[in-house]
Protein backbone atom coordinates (compact mmCIF):
# COMPACT_ATOMS: atom_id res chain seq x y z
CA UNK A 1 0.00 0.00 0.00
CA UNK A 2 1.22 3.48 -0.78
CA UNK A 3 1.19 4.56 2.81
CA UNK A 4 3.75 7.14 3.90
CA UNK A 5 6.50 6.42 6.36
CA UNK A 6 5.91 7.67 9.86
CA UNK A 7 6.84 11.31 10.13
CA UNK A 8 9.02 11.19 13.20
CA UNK A 9 11.12 8.05 12.86
CA UNK A 10 14.38 10.03 13.01
CA UNK A 11 14.79 11.38 16.53
CA UNK A 12 16.32 14.83 16.76
CA UNK A 13 18.26 15.32 20.03
CA UNK A 14 19.55 18.77 19.09
CA UNK A 15 19.29 20.91 16.01
CA UNK A 16 21.62 23.49 14.52
CA UNK A 17 19.77 25.99 12.38
CA UNK A 18 21.63 26.77 9.17
CA UNK A 19 20.55 28.20 5.84
CA UNK A 20 19.70 24.73 4.54
CA UNK A 21 16.31 24.36 2.89
CA UNK A 22 13.57 22.79 5.02
CA UNK A 23 10.63 20.73 3.86
CA UNK A 24 7.33 20.37 5.72
CA UNK A 25 8.49 17.13 7.37
CA UNK A 26 11.38 18.98 8.96
CA UNK A 27 8.99 21.45 10.56
CA UNK A 28 6.70 18.65 11.76
CA UNK A 29 9.63 16.78 13.25
CA UNK A 30 10.95 19.84 15.10
CA UNK A 31 7.51 20.86 16.35
CA UNK A 32 6.70 17.38 17.66
CA UNK A 33 10.10 16.57 19.18
CA UNK A 34 11.02 20.11 20.33
CA UNK A 35 14.79 19.57 20.40
CA UNK A 36 17.14 22.30 21.64
CA UNK A 37 18.04 24.69 18.82
CA UNK A 38 21.19 26.68 18.18
CA UNK A 39 22.38 28.84 15.30
CA UNK A 40 24.97 27.55 12.86
CA UNK A 41 27.89 29.80 12.02
CA UNK A 42 26.48 30.77 8.62
CA UNK A 43 23.24 32.07 10.15
CA UNK A 44 25.04 33.90 12.97
CA UNK A 45 27.28 35.61 10.44
CA UNK A 46 24.35 36.54 8.20
CA UNK A 47 22.36 38.04 11.09
CA UNK A 48 25.37 39.97 12.44
CA UNK A 49 26.42 41.31 9.03
CA UNK A 50 22.91 42.49 8.26
CA UNK A 51 22.64 44.30 11.59
CA UNK A 52 26.06 45.86 11.17
CA UNK A 53 25.08 47.23 7.78
CA UNK A 54 21.87 48.75 9.17
CA UNK A 55 23.65 50.29 12.15
CA UNK A 56 26.20 51.82 9.80
CA UNK A 57 23.47 53.50 7.80
CA UNK A 58 21.77 54.86 10.89
CA UNK A 59 25.04 56.14 12.37
CA UNK A 60 25.98 58.11 9.27
CA UNK A 61 25.72 61.86 9.29
CA UNK A 62 23.21 61.76 6.46
CA UNK A 63 21.03 58.91 7.64
CA UNK A 64 18.39 58.19 5.03
CA UNK A 65 14.69 57.84 5.68
CA UNK A 66 13.85 54.13 5.99
CA UNK A 67 10.27 52.97 6.38
CA UNK A 68 9.53 51.53 9.81
CA UNK A 69 13.06 52.19 11.00
CA UNK A 70 12.95 55.96 11.47
CA UNK A 71 9.36 56.55 10.31
CA UNK A 72 5.90 55.67 11.53
CA UNK A 73 3.98 52.67 10.18
CA UNK A 74 1.27 52.20 7.57
CA UNK A 75 -0.29 55.52 6.63
CA UNK A 76 1.99 57.17 9.21
CA UNK A 77 5.04 56.41 7.06
CA UNK A 78 5.37 60.16 6.38
CA UNK A 79 6.05 60.85 10.08
CA UNK A 80 9.81 61.00 10.75
CA UNK A 81 11.06 59.65 14.08
CA UNK A 82 14.20 61.02 15.74
CA UNK A 83 17.27 58.90 16.39
CA UNK A 84 16.76 58.95 20.16
CA UNK A 85 13.27 57.46 19.82
CA UNK A 86 13.97 54.51 17.50
CA UNK A 87 13.91 51.95 20.29
CA UNK A 88 10.69 53.32 21.77
CA UNK A 89 9.15 53.27 18.29
CA UNK A 90 9.71 49.50 18.09
CA UNK A 91 8.37 48.88 21.60
CA UNK A 92 5.30 50.96 20.83
CA UNK A 93 4.78 48.96 17.66
CA UNK A 94 4.54 45.68 19.56
CA UNK A 95 2.24 46.82 22.34
CA UNK A 96 -0.07 48.82 20.04
CA UNK A 97 -0.39 46.01 17.49
CA UNK A 98 -1.12 43.25 20.02
CA UNK A 99 -4.88 43.50 19.47
CA UNK A 100 -5.76 39.86 18.90
CA UNK A 101 -8.99 38.31 20.13
CA UNK A 102 -10.73 34.97 19.92
CA UNK A 103 -9.62 31.48 20.85
CA UNK A 104 -5.94 30.84 21.40
CA UNK A 105 -3.90 29.43 18.55
CA UNK A 106 -3.29 25.67 19.15
CA UNK A 107 0.02 24.87 20.80
CA UNK A 108 1.42 22.99 17.80
CA UNK A 109 0.74 25.96 15.53
CA UNK A 110 2.29 28.42 18.03
CA UNK A 111 5.42 26.29 18.13
CA UNK A 112 5.50 26.26 14.32
CA UNK A 113 5.07 30.05 14.24
CA UNK A 114 7.96 30.58 16.64
CA UNK A 115 10.18 28.15 14.77
CA UNK A 116 9.36 29.66 11.38
CA UNK A 117 10.00 33.19 12.63
CA UNK A 118 13.45 32.14 13.87
CA UNK A 119 14.06 30.49 10.48
CA UNK A 120 13.07 33.66 8.59
CA UNK A 121 15.18 35.99 10.76
CA UNK A 122 18.18 33.70 10.39
CA UNK A 123 18.35 34.43 6.65
CA UNK A 124 20.10 37.72 7.40
CA UNK A 125 17.80 40.17 5.61
CA UNK A 126 15.72 41.50 8.53
CA UNK A 127 18.16 43.63 10.52
CA UNK A 128 17.59 42.13 13.96
CA UNK A 129 20.39 41.67 16.48
CA UNK A 130 21.79 38.27 17.35
CA UNK A 131 20.67 38.93 20.93
CA UNK A 132 17.06 39.10 19.80
CA UNK A 133 17.19 35.84 17.84
CA UNK A 134 18.96 34.14 20.74
CA UNK A 135 16.15 35.21 23.08
CA UNK A 136 13.55 33.69 20.73
CA UNK A 137 15.61 30.50 20.70
CA UNK A 138 15.80 30.56 24.51
CA UNK A 139 11.99 30.60 24.66
CA UNK A 140 11.92 27.60 22.31
CA UNK A 141 14.61 25.69 24.21
CA UNK A 142 12.92 26.30 27.57
CA UNK A 143 9.52 25.44 26.07
CA UNK A 144 8.08 28.82 27.03
CA UNK A 145 5.57 29.18 24.25
CA UNK A 146 3.60 32.43 23.99
CA UNK A 147 -0.17 32.66 24.25
CA UNK A 148 -1.44 33.91 20.89
CA UNK A 149 -5.07 34.89 20.17
CA UNK A 150 -6.12 33.56 16.78
CA UNK A 151 -8.08 36.50 15.32
CA UNK A 152 -6.94 39.90 14.19
CA UNK A 153 -4.80 39.43 11.09
CA UNK A 154 -5.75 40.62 7.60
CA UNK A 155 -3.13 38.41 6.01
CA UNK A 156 -1.18 41.37 4.64
CA UNK A 157 1.30 43.73 6.26
CA UNK A 158 2.15 40.45 7.88
CA UNK A 159 0.17 38.65 10.56
CA UNK A 160 0.63 41.74 12.67
CA UNK A 161 -1.64 41.19 15.67
CA UNK A 162 -0.91 37.47 16.24
CA UNK A 163 2.83 37.92 15.77
CA UNK A 164 2.80 40.88 18.16
CA UNK A 165 1.35 38.61 20.83
CA UNK A 166 3.93 35.97 19.97
CA UNK A 167 6.88 38.29 20.62
CA UNK A 168 5.46 40.42 23.45
CA UNK A 169 7.17 38.18 26.06
CA UNK A 170 10.54 39.35 24.73
CA UNK A 171 9.85 42.78 26.21
CA UNK A 172 8.06 41.51 29.33
CA UNK A 173 4.46 41.77 28.14
CA UNK A 174 1.86 39.15 27.28
CA UNK A 175 1.73 35.56 28.51
CA UNK A 176 3.61 32.32 28.02
CA UNK A 177 2.52 28.77 28.79
CA UNK A 178 4.46 27.04 31.54
CA UNK A 179 3.51 23.35 31.67
CA UNK A 180 0.40 24.27 29.70
CA UNK A 181 -0.71 27.06 32.07
CA UNK A 182 -0.73 30.74 30.94
CA UNK A 183 1.61 32.82 33.09
CA UNK A 184 2.42 36.55 32.77
CA UNK A 185 5.63 36.86 30.78
CA UNK A 186 7.14 39.36 33.21
CA UNK A 187 6.91 36.78 36.00
CA UNK A 188 8.58 34.13 33.87
CA UNK A 189 11.38 36.47 32.82
CA UNK A 190 11.97 37.41 36.43
CA UNK A 191 12.08 33.76 37.48
CA UNK A 192 14.58 33.04 34.70
CA UNK A 193 16.73 36.02 35.53
CA UNK A 194 16.17 37.41 32.04
CA UNK A 195 15.91 41.14 31.55
CA UNK A 196 13.21 42.27 29.10
CA UNK A 197 14.80 43.06 25.75
CA UNK A 198 15.17 46.69 24.79
CA UNK A 199 14.45 46.60 21.10
CA UNK A 200 16.50 48.65 18.72
CA UNK A 201 15.78 50.12 15.31
CA UNK A 202 13.82 47.87 12.90
CA UNK A 203 13.57 44.93 15.32
CA UNK A 204 9.91 45.20 16.27
CA UNK A 205 8.89 45.51 12.64
CA UNK A 206 11.01 42.50 11.66
CA UNK A 207 9.43 40.45 14.44
CA UNK A 208 5.80 41.11 13.50
CA UNK A 209 6.00 41.56 9.74
CA UNK A 210 5.69 38.16 8.13
CA UNK A 211 3.33 35.32 7.29
CA UNK A 212 4.13 32.96 10.16
CA UNK A 213 0.55 32.62 11.46
CA UNK A 214 -0.82 31.64 8.06
CA UNK A 215 2.22 29.51 7.37
CA UNK A 216 2.19 27.80 10.77
CA UNK A 217 -1.44 26.80 10.31
CA UNK A 218 -0.80 25.72 6.72
CA UNK A 219 2.23 23.56 7.52
CA UNK A 220 0.60 21.85 10.49
CA UNK A 221 -2.62 21.43 8.51
CA UNK A 222 -0.63 19.56 5.86
CA UNK A 223 0.37 17.01 8.49
CA UNK A 224 -3.29 16.45 9.36
CA UNK A 225 -4.29 16.37 5.70
CA UNK A 226 -1.81 13.64 4.85
CA UNK A 227 -3.28 11.50 7.60
CA UNK A 228 -6.78 12.28 6.34
CA UNK A 229 -5.76 11.32 2.79
CA UNK A 230 -4.40 7.95 3.88
CA UNK A 231 -7.34 7.21 6.16
CA UNK A 232 -9.85 8.20 3.48
CA UNK A 233 -8.44 5.57 1.10
CA UNK A 234 -8.44 2.92 3.83
CA UNK A 235 -12.01 3.78 4.82
CA UNK A 236 -13.21 3.53 1.24
CA UNK A 237 -11.83 -0.01 1.14
CA UNK A 238 -13.33 -0.79 4.56
CA UNK A 239 -16.75 0.50 3.53
CA UNK A 240 -16.56 -1.23 0.14
CA UNK A 241 -15.83 -4.47 1.95
CA UNK A 242 -18.75 -3.91 4.33
CA UNK A 243 -21.10 -2.94 1.48
CA UNK A 244 -20.04 -5.87 -0.69
CA UNK A 245 -19.20 -3.38 -3.39
CA UNK A 246 -17.49 -4.07 -6.70
CA UNK A 247 -13.80 -3.60 -7.44
CA UNK A 248 -14.30 -2.89 -11.15
CA UNK A 249 -14.03 0.88 -10.67
CA UNK A 250 -10.56 0.44 -9.17
CA UNK A 251 -9.15 -1.48 -12.13
CA UNK A 252 -5.72 -0.14 -13.07
CA UNK A 253 -6.54 0.06 -16.79
CA UNK A 254 -9.40 2.51 -16.14
CA UNK A 255 -7.11 4.91 -14.34
CA UNK A 256 -4.17 4.42 -16.68
CA UNK A 257 -6.09 5.93 -19.57
CA UNK A 258 -7.45 8.82 -17.46
CA UNK A 259 -3.81 9.81 -16.81
CA UNK A 260 -4.35 11.22 -13.35
CA UNK A 261 -1.50 9.82 -11.21
CA UNK A 262 -3.14 10.52 -7.84
CA UNK A 263 -6.35 8.79 -8.89
CA UNK A 264 -4.22 5.81 -9.92
CA UNK A 265 -2.54 5.87 -6.51
CA UNK A 266 -5.88 5.91 -4.70
CA UNK A 267 -7.14 2.97 -6.76
CA UNK A 268 -3.98 1.01 -5.89
CA UNK A 269 -4.36 1.89 -2.21
CA UNK A 270 -7.94 0.65 -2.09
CA UNK A 271 -7.19 -2.59 -3.95
CA UNK A 272 -4.14 -3.20 -1.73
CA UNK A 273 -6.26 -2.88 1.38
CA UNK A 274 -8.66 -5.45 -0.13
CA UNK A 275 -5.96 -7.94 -1.09
CA UNK A 276 -6.86 -11.59 -0.38
CA UNK A 277 -10.44 -10.74 0.57
CA UNK A 278 -12.75 -13.75 0.31
CA UNK A 279 -15.71 -11.42 0.41
CA UNK A 280 -14.65 -9.94 -2.91
CA UNK A 281 -15.15 -13.35 -4.53
CA UNK A 282 -18.85 -13.39 -3.65
CA UNK A 283 -20.98 -12.74 -6.80
CA UNK A 284 -22.47 -9.23 -6.81
CA UNK A 285 -26.09 -8.49 -7.51
CA UNK A 286 -25.51 -4.83 -8.43
CA UNK A 287 -24.04 -3.99 -11.84
CA UNK A 288 -22.53 -0.74 -10.55
CA UNK A 289 -22.06 0.84 -7.15
CA UNK A 290 -23.11 4.38 -6.21
CA UNK A 291 -20.68 7.18 -7.07
CA UNK A 292 -19.52 7.48 -3.47
CA UNK A 293 -17.84 4.08 -3.92
CA UNK A 294 -17.27 3.97 -7.68
CA UNK A 295 -15.79 7.46 -8.07
CA UNK A 296 -13.60 7.47 -4.99
CA UNK A 297 -10.31 7.38 -6.95
CA UNK A 298 -11.32 10.44 -8.95
CA UNK A 299 -12.51 12.40 -5.90
CA UNK A 300 -9.75 11.40 -3.48
CA UNK A 301 -7.16 11.81 -6.24
CA UNK A 302 -8.28 15.36 -6.97
CA UNK A 303 -7.90 16.25 -3.28
CA UNK A 304 -4.42 14.74 -3.31
CA UNK A 305 -3.60 17.01 -6.27
CA UNK A 306 -4.31 20.01 -4.06
CA UNK A 307 -1.96 18.69 -1.38
CA UNK A 308 0.84 18.39 -3.91
CA UNK A 309 0.34 21.92 -5.19
CA UNK A 310 0.15 23.40 -1.70
CA UNK A 311 3.25 21.60 -0.50
CA UNK A 312 5.47 23.42 -3.00
CA UNK A 313 4.11 26.84 -2.08
CA UNK A 314 4.37 26.17 1.65
CA UNK A 315 7.93 24.91 1.41
CA UNK A 316 8.99 27.99 -0.52
CA UNK A 317 7.45 30.12 2.21
CA UNK A 318 9.14 28.10 4.98
CA UNK A 319 12.48 29.10 3.50
CA UNK A 320 11.51 32.69 2.68
CA UNK A 321 11.97 36.14 4.20
CA UNK A 322 8.61 37.86 4.50
CA UNK A 323 9.08 41.06 6.46
CA UNK A 324 9.55 44.63 5.22
CA UNK A 325 11.72 46.53 4.43
CA UNK A 326 14.39 43.99 3.48
CA UNK A 327 18.10 44.53 3.82
CA UNK A 328 20.72 43.31 1.34
CA UNK A 329 24.16 43.91 2.83
CA UNK A 330 26.00 42.39 -0.14
CA UNK A 331 24.48 44.91 -2.54
CA UNK A 332 24.37 47.73 0.04
CA UNK A 333 20.65 48.40 -0.19
CA UNK A 334 17.40 48.45 1.76
CA UNK A 335 14.22 47.88 -0.23
CA UNK A 336 10.55 48.25 0.71
CA UNK A 337 8.24 45.72 -0.86
CA UNK A 338 5.32 43.40 -0.21
CA UNK A 339 6.75 40.01 0.77
CA UNK A 340 4.46 40.06 3.82
CA UNK A 341 1.37 39.78 1.59
CA UNK A 342 -0.29 36.45 2.23
CA UNK A 343 -1.87 35.91 -1.19
CA UNK A 344 0.31 32.91 -2.22
CA UNK A 345 -0.56 31.15 1.03
CA UNK A 346 -4.20 32.25 1.09
CA UNK A 347 -4.92 30.75 -2.33
CA UNK A 348 -3.46 27.41 -1.30
CA UNK A 349 -5.22 27.40 2.08
CA UNK A 350 -8.54 27.84 0.28
CA UNK A 351 -7.68 24.96 -2.04
CA UNK A 352 -6.77 22.76 0.92
CA UNK A 353 -10.10 23.57 2.54
CA UNK A 354 -11.92 22.36 -0.58
CA UNK A 355 -9.76 19.25 -0.72
CA UNK A 356 -10.50 18.40 2.91
CA UNK A 357 -14.20 19.06 2.46
CA UNK A 358 -14.41 16.63 -0.44
CA UNK A 359 -12.84 13.82 1.58
CA UNK A 360 -15.49 14.44 4.22
CA UNK A 361 -18.35 14.87 1.76
CA UNK A 362 -17.86 11.57 -0.05
CA UNK A 363 -17.19 9.78 3.26
CA UNK A 364 -20.56 10.87 4.64
CA UNK A 365 -22.26 9.56 1.49
CA UNK A 366 -20.69 6.11 1.98
CA UNK A 367 -21.89 6.13 5.58
CA UNK A 368 -25.39 7.00 4.40
CA UNK A 369 -25.42 4.07 1.98
CA UNK A 370 -24.35 1.54 4.61
CA UNK A 371 -27.35 2.47 6.79
CA UNK A 372 -29.89 1.88 4.01
CA UNK A 373 -30.80 -1.71 4.87
CA UNK A 374 -29.49 -2.94 1.50
CA UNK A 375 -26.77 -5.40 0.48
CA UNK A 376 -27.79 -7.85 3.20
CA UNK A 377 -27.23 -5.38 6.02
CA UNK A 378 -29.90 -4.46 8.60
CA UNK A 379 -31.35 -0.93 8.56
CA UNK A 380 -29.14 1.42 10.56
CA UNK A 381 -26.82 -1.48 11.34
CA UNK A 382 -28.51 -2.71 14.48
CA UNK A 383 -30.48 -5.76 15.52
CA UNK A 384 -34.19 -5.19 16.10
CA UNK A 385 -34.40 -1.81 14.30
CA UNK A 386 -37.33 0.22 15.51
CA UNK A 387 -36.71 -0.61 19.12
CA UNK A 388 -33.13 0.44 18.38
CA UNK A 389 -32.09 3.42 16.25
CA UNK A 390 -28.59 2.09 15.74
CA UNK A 391 -26.31 4.35 13.71
CA UNK A 392 -29.06 6.67 12.50
CA UNK A 393 -27.91 9.77 14.34
CA UNK A 394 -24.13 9.57 13.89
CA UNK A 395 -24.93 10.05 10.21
CA UNK A 396 -26.93 13.16 11.17
CA UNK A 397 -23.86 14.50 12.94
CA UNK A 398 -21.67 13.75 9.93
CA UNK A 399 -24.16 15.46 7.62
CA UNK A 400 -24.22 18.52 9.89
CA UNK A 401 -20.42 18.76 9.84
CA UNK A 402 -20.28 18.36 6.07
CA UNK A 403 -22.89 21.07 5.67
CA UNK A 404 -20.93 23.43 7.90
CA UNK A 405 -17.81 22.73 5.84
CA UNK A 406 -19.67 23.80 2.70
CA UNK A 407 -20.31 27.15 4.37
CA UNK A 408 -16.72 27.42 5.58
CA UNK A 409 -15.41 26.76 2.07
CA UNK A 410 -16.68 30.15 0.93
CA UNK A 411 -13.34 31.79 0.08
CA UNK A 412 -11.97 34.42 2.43
CA UNK A 413 -9.39 35.51 -0.11
CA UNK A 414 -11.93 37.32 -2.28
CA UNK A 415 -12.94 39.58 0.61
CA UNK A 416 -10.27 42.26 0.66
CA UNK A 417 -10.86 45.39 2.72
CA UNK A 418 -9.06 48.72 3.11
CA UNK A 419 -6.97 49.35 6.22
CA UNK A 420 -4.51 51.95 7.54
CA UNK A 421 -6.40 54.84 5.98
CA UNK A 422 -6.25 53.26 2.54
CA UNK A 423 -2.49 52.72 2.46
CA UNK A 424 -3.07 48.98 2.74
CA UNK A 425 -5.83 48.72 0.17
CA UNK A 426 -5.62 45.04 -0.82
CA UNK A 427 -5.24 42.30 1.75
CA UNK A 428 -5.30 38.51 1.44
CA UNK A 429 -7.44 37.48 4.41
CA UNK A 430 -5.14 34.49 4.51
CA UNK A 431 -5.32 34.27 8.29
CA UNK A 432 -9.09 33.80 8.09
CA UNK A 433 -8.53 31.15 5.44
CA UNK A 434 -6.13 29.38 7.81
CA UNK A 435 -8.59 29.44 10.71
CA UNK A 436 -11.38 28.11 8.47
CA UNK A 437 -9.16 25.31 7.24
CA UNK A 438 -8.31 24.22 10.79
CA UNK A 439 -12.01 24.04 11.69
CA UNK A 440 -12.77 22.11 8.50
CA UNK A 441 -10.10 19.58 9.42
CA UNK A 442 -11.70 19.12 12.85
CA UNK A 443 -15.00 18.41 11.14
CA UNK A 444 -13.57 16.08 8.49
CA UNK A 445 -11.72 13.97 11.04
CA UNK A 446 -14.97 13.40 12.90
CA UNK A 447 -16.87 12.61 9.68
CA UNK A 448 -14.26 10.00 8.80
CA UNK A 449 -14.51 8.59 12.32
CA UNK A 450 -18.26 8.09 11.81
CA UNK A 451 -17.57 6.21 8.58
CA UNK A 452 -14.98 4.09 10.39
CA UNK A 453 -17.44 3.14 13.14
CA UNK A 454 -20.13 2.44 10.56
CA UNK A 455 -17.96 0.27 8.33
CA UNK A 456 -16.71 -1.74 11.31
CA UNK A 457 -20.27 -2.26 12.57
CA UNK A 458 -21.38 -3.38 9.10
CA UNK A 459 -18.46 -5.80 8.77
CA UNK A 460 -19.41 -7.42 12.06
CA UNK A 461 -22.68 -8.48 10.44
CA UNK A 462 -20.65 -10.44 7.86
CA UNK A 463 -18.55 -13.61 8.18
CA UNK A 464 -15.37 -12.28 9.72
CA UNK A 465 -13.35 -15.16 8.27
CA UNK A 466 -13.69 -13.78 4.76
CA UNK A 467 -12.63 -10.20 5.39
CA UNK A 468 -9.48 -8.80 3.76
CA UNK A 469 -6.62 -9.55 6.19
CA UNK A 470 -5.33 -5.95 6.34
CA UNK A 471 -8.80 -4.63 7.12
CA UNK A 472 -9.49 -7.45 9.57
CA UNK A 473 -6.38 -6.39 11.49
CA UNK A 474 -7.67 -2.82 11.56
CA UNK A 475 -11.06 -4.08 12.75
CA UNK A 476 -9.46 -5.99 15.62
CA UNK A 477 -7.45 -2.95 16.62
CA UNK A 478 -10.52 -0.70 16.64
CA UNK A 479 -12.50 -3.23 18.63
CA UNK A 480 -10.00 -2.92 21.46
CA UNK A 481 -11.23 0.68 21.75
CA UNK A 482 -14.84 0.68 20.50
CA UNK A 483 -17.14 -2.37 20.84
CA UNK A 484 -19.64 -3.85 18.40
CA UNK A 485 -23.04 -2.46 19.38
CA UNK A 486 -25.75 -5.11 19.77
CA UNK A 487 -28.29 -2.55 20.95
CA UNK A 488 -28.54 1.22 21.38
CA UNK A 489 -25.82 2.76 23.49
CA UNK A 490 -24.44 6.19 24.35
CA UNK A 491 -22.66 6.76 21.05
CA UNK A 492 -20.84 10.05 21.47
CA UNK A 493 -17.96 8.59 23.54
CA UNK A 494 -17.49 5.90 20.90
CA UNK A 495 -17.41 8.51 18.13
CA UNK A 496 -14.75 10.52 19.94
CA UNK A 497 -12.76 7.41 20.83
CA UNK A 498 -12.77 6.30 17.20
CA UNK A 499 -11.46 9.67 16.08
CA UNK A 500 -8.71 9.58 18.70
CA UNK A 501 -7.76 6.03 17.70
CA UNK A 502 -7.55 6.99 14.04
CA UNK A 503 -5.68 10.26 14.19
CA UNK A 504 -3.28 9.49 16.99
CA UNK A 505 -1.38 7.21 14.60
CA UNK A 506 -0.04 6.99 11.09
CA UNK A 507 -1.46 4.15 9.09
CA UNK A 508 2.05 2.87 8.56
CA UNK A 509 2.28 2.49 12.35
CA UNK A 510 -1.16 1.01 12.97
CA UNK A 511 -1.89 -2.56 13.81
CA UNK A 512 -2.93 -3.00 10.19
CA UNK A 513 0.75 -3.59 9.55
CA UNK A 514 0.41 -6.97 11.26
CA UNK A 515 -1.41 -8.05 8.12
Amino acid sequence: MERRQAHYIREVKSFQLSKNRWDVQEVWRLVRQSPPISLASDTETAIADCRSFLDGLLDSDQARVIYGVNTGFGDLAHARVGASDLGELQRNLLISHACGVGEDVPDAVVKAMLLLKIKALSQGHSGVRLETVHRLIAHWNDRLYPVVPSQGSLGASGDLAPLSHMVLPLIGYGEVRVDGVPVPAKDVLQAKGWEPLKLEAKEGLALINGTQLMLGYGVMAMERLERIADWADALCAWSLEAWHGRLDAFDADIHRIRKQPNAEAVARNVTDWLKDSEWQKIPRVQVQDPYSFRCTPQVHGASRNSLEAARGVLENEINAVTDNPLIFPASQKIVSGGNFHGQPLAMQLEALALAAHEWGSISERRTFKMLSGKQGLPPFLVANPGLNSGFMIPQYTAASLVSQNKQLCTPSVVDTIDSSNGQEDHVSMGANAALKLWKILDNVEQVLAVECMTAAQACDFRDAQGMAPALAAMQRSLRRVVPFLERDDFLQPHMLATRDWMFSQDLSDSSASEA
